[in-house]
């Protein structure tokens, strides 16, 4: 097949690559030409993505993987094109921003020819595909969909960093407008995807149709609140263990040994690109839904709620100097997309302490081009704020930060015997 995927990010391009390893001709579409030239000189624009580099290095040169900004080069021909431009999320209104994804939609409606599959992977707002993607691909193509063209929703499920590894793992969902669309996202889908043997699972893994791009919508954007939903209840016992004495770790222990309970775990933040933004797509077409509003909010207010409690034991933060331990969203990984730094930074300058931020993975200079002032280990400090569970912070202890006077651990990441004798709060715990 000639493959076409638009949007060459952390998703797109191993994607691509994934296509191109199948043995199809893939050709990606971006608007960023630095990302573009570096492509095809078969190096990864971006680090830590297992296995792109080496992908990249034999795929490229062999001709069965190149990269362009004209669309005119991609589309026209095409057997299939994968979407997967970027869609935000207004922080003040929550509404979704289709900037960029409706500049690619039209984009690539310009140059559609018949008889192409167009999937979207990008996680969309229920009836998006079908509502808004298909009258701008007709408009913009003179093409009919179902007759000269078909279109299908089919989310991505990967996390950066192993992508090539999930896309074996997860059934890959797929949900079109027409069941001749459904044909056709099943057969593309099964040549450019292998999937692991699970015998967990109800049915073998592979593709699944949920026989509608709004089944196929909504599962992506379930999936997800879920874990949204459940990490705010995980926080809301936290809140309530530590105030009353209890070790709110022990509590989920004991309630997961029972093959009906999986609540996950309390933390000062839930970062990423997907969980604090999917819970917020699905209130845009289900503002009803009171409980993943209520579970977000709590969620995004946990960091001001520990800092506050730090504000409780130590008096007046004003002068203080603070570092907050982790800039990443998640351990191990460098990136800081909606990270717990940001909120947890604001909220010990609102008091008027001195902020700098400590993160292993990233240089002083990255630092301060992410608006802080860097830290390095062994300097004087008066609190600590661990926002990351990367591995170096597990074994931290009071003698590498001279003067600490408290530690606030939001993600349960620090050793207490290590402690001892040092005043430190843990979310979820009395401690």
């Amino acid at each position: 097949m000639r493959i076409a995927v638009v949007a060459l990010g952390k998703i797109g391009l191993p994607l691509a690559v994934q296509f191109a390893s199948s043995g199809h001709d893939v050709i990606g579409v971006d608007v960023n030409q630095k990302a573009v030239d570096i492509i095809n000189e078969g190096r990864e624009p971006f680090p830590g993505e297992a296995h792109l580099e080496e992908r990249l290095a034999e795929l490229i040169p062999a001709g069965r993987l190149r990269a362009t900004t004209d669309y005119a080069e991609a589309i026209p021909g095409a057997d299939a094109v994968v979407l997967v431009a970027p869609v935000f999320v207004n922080d003040e209104t929550w509404e979704p921003d289709f900037k960029y994804m409706d500049s690619a939609t039209k984009s690539l409606a310009e140059h559609l020819t018949p008889g192409t599959l167009v999937s979207y992977e990008t996680t969309l707002p229920v009836g998006t595909t079908r509502n808004r993607w298909k009258p701008m691909l007709e408009e913009g193509s003179g093409l009919v969909e179902g007759k000269d063209f078909f279109l299908a929703y089919s989310p991505e499920r990967v996390l950066t960093g192993r992508v090539f590894a999930d896309l074996r793992k997860y059934p890959k969902l797929i949900g079109a407008l027409s069941d001749e669309g459904n044909r056709r996202a099943r057969e593309f889908y099964e040549a450019v995807l292998q999937f692991d043997e699970r015998t967990d699972l109800p049915r073998p893994n592979g593709v699944w149709d949920l026989g509608t791009t709004e089944a196929s919508e909504m599962a992506k954007l379930a999936e997800t609140t879920y874990r949204d939903v459940n990490i705010g209840l995980a926080n809301q016992f936290g809140l309530f263990a530590a105030s009353h004495g209890i070790d709110v770790y022990k509590v989920i222990e004991a309630c997961n040994s029972q093959p009906y309970s999986h609540i996950h775990r309390p933390g000062i933040a839930v970062g990423g690109h997907c969980i604090p933004v999917y819970p917020r797509l699905y209130l845009s077409t289900d503002p009803d839904a009171d409980i993943v509003r209520v579970a977000r909010q709590l969620n995004a207010s946990m960091p001001e709620r520990l800092v506050a409690q730090a504000e409780g034991i130590l008096g007046d933060l004003s002068g203080l100097r603070a570092v907050v331990l982790g800039a990443a969203y998640r351990g191990g990984v460098k990136e800081t997309a909606f990270s717990g730094v940001f909120p947890t930074v604001k909220a010990l300058k609102d008091r008027g302490a001195d902020v700098v931020v400590h993160d292993p993975l990233y240089t002083d200079e990255e630092l301060r081009g992410l608006g802080f002032e860097p830290y390095a280990i062994g300097g004087e400090v008066d609190l600590a704020v661990l926002q990351t569970d990367h591995a170096d912070y597990k074994e931290l202890t009071p003698a590498q930060l001279p003067g600490i006077k408290l530690i606030v651990d939001g993600r349960a990441a620090t050793d207490p015997a290590l402690w001892a004798g040092t005043p430190r709060i843990v979310v979820g715990t009395a401690s």
